[in-house]
């Protein structure tokens, strides 16, 4: 009698095989769950945005003298020290007039040569003149010959030129001894404004060089810190953004805890243009900001930046900044291009727009969107939203490049705790 075949090889199979293709269909499941992009939310809100522009700088009195001498000498008096107040006339430095005084002993010896010489030159005009008249007389009663006429007359011209000559040189040498005289009284420096010694750079009895001379020494410099500005570089492509008048908030290194209030009341013109021709070459142009707030602490030279406010809207429409990307919502996954290629065409260019990516049932979404003015955490949202809406606002990578149209998301739990509350 024939045995009969075990069937449990054969059931021992079938599970088996049942199993397997379990396993790869969870497995599919799971896989594609877990190839969602983790991403956080936001739901479009209102709020106000402020547009400001940042540059840094020095703060600077509004007023500052350098006071220099306009004759060398030895300082012989110094009535100031560094952080003096100081009164306008006040006498703060004499300088020893030895110098000055021996010129103006020469030029004063030179303009009296220089009268005598004047009368020296009109005795002998007279004289030629008379001898003139006495030829002339003769000449008349054909006493003295035509050459001797002529030669009389040629003598008078001489004498005239030397006495013209002789007036010309007085007046020259009362102009260099008026102006020694001046020198001789600027020995003695007043202070020319009201204000404080900011800036002290000699001692008594070191020796200066006069502004006459050359350049000059710089004894000093004398602030009105009554008014201050904030002298700051912006950029090129800021500059157009801010007017007369613009709010600005002031940080001064030396105050980290404090705000200065101020005003834009001027706007540089020229630029300043540094490590010019090479690939390092920057545009500033220097916009001056009125502080309004004043602390008898500041000082010229302090180093401090400002936030100027050149724009503001009110309860606008308003999504995080790294929400919106720059993408072609024509193109699909294989051609889609973004800032930060560096290969992309100029023509490509024109096709970019910006858009967000928003949570829709769990699958993200590319909305095109108009964009408006930015703070430094916002933007605004002219058209394309509507408030309430999830937009997704990260990470950096998930929005530039791994989302585009339908790609599963997973929300991340902090985010959607946030969203929950906003609610």
């Amino acid at each position: 009698m024939a045995k009969k075949k075990s069937r449990t090889p054969v059931i021992t199979l079938i599970v088996i095989g049942v199993i397997l293709v379990g396993a790869v269909a969870v497995a599919l499941i799971f896989g594609k769950r877990d190839n969602a992009v983790v991403v956080t939310v936001e739901n479009v809100g209102k709020r106000t945005i402020t547009q400001t522009v940042s540059a840094t700088g020095k703060i600077q009195p509004e007023t500052q003298v350098k006071i220099s001498s306009e004759t060398s000498g030895e300082i012989v008096f110094l009535g100031v020290k560094e952080g003096d107040t100081v009164h306008k006339g006040q006498l703060i430095v004499r300088i020893k007039p030895d110098i000055v005084e021996t010129q103006l002993a020469q030029n004063k010896a030179a303009t009296e040569a220089a009268s005598a010489n004047i009368a020296g030159a009109k005795s002998e005009l007279d004289r030629a003149q008379e001898n003139l008249d006495r030829i002339k007389s003769l000449y008349q009663k054909k006493y003295a010959s035509q050459e001797e006429l002529e030669q009389a007359q040629a003598n008078v011209n001489q004498r005239k030129a030397m006495y013209d000559a002789s007036t010309k040189n007085y007046e020259q040498a009362r102009a260099v001894f008026s102006q020694v005289q001046v020198q001789a009284g600027r020995t003695s420096i007043y202070a020319p404004i009201d204000g404080i010694v900011t800036s002290l750079f000699i001692e008594e009895g070191e020796k200066v060089v006069g502004t006459a001379q050359m350049q000059g020494t710089e004894i000093m410099r004398i602030s009105d810190l009554n008014v201050m500005n904030a002298l700051v570089d912006v950029d090129e492509n800021d500059v157009v953004l801010i007017s007369i008048g613009d709010t600005a908030r002031v940080e001064i290194d030396a105050f980290p805890k404090r705000k200065f209030n101020g005003i834009v009341y001027q706007i540089g013109n020229a630029a300043k243009t540094s490590s010019l021709g090479t690939q390092d070459e920057v545009v500033n142009f220097e916009v001056r900001v009125r502080l309004i707030d004043l602390d008898g602490r500041l000082r010229p030279g302090m180093s401090g930046s400002a936030d100027i406010e050149t724009d503001t809207r009110l309860n606008v429409l308003a999504v995080p900044l790294q929400a919106v990307t720059v993408r072609n919502p024509a193109e699909d996954k294989e051609q889609k291009q973004t800032t930060n290629d560096a290969s992309l065409p100029t023509g490509a260019k024109k096709k970019l727009s910006s858009v967000v990516f928003i949570n829709n049932n769990g699958k993200a979404s590319m909305v095109p969107v108009t964009t408006g003015i930015s703070d430094n955490g916002y933007i605004e949202i002219e058209s394309g939203l509507s408030e309430g809406t999830p937009v997704i606002t990260g990470s950096f990578q998930a929005i530039t490049k791994e989302l585009e149209n339908n790609t599963p998301i997973k929300v991340n739990s902090t985010s959607a705790g946030r969203k929950t509350a906003e609610k």
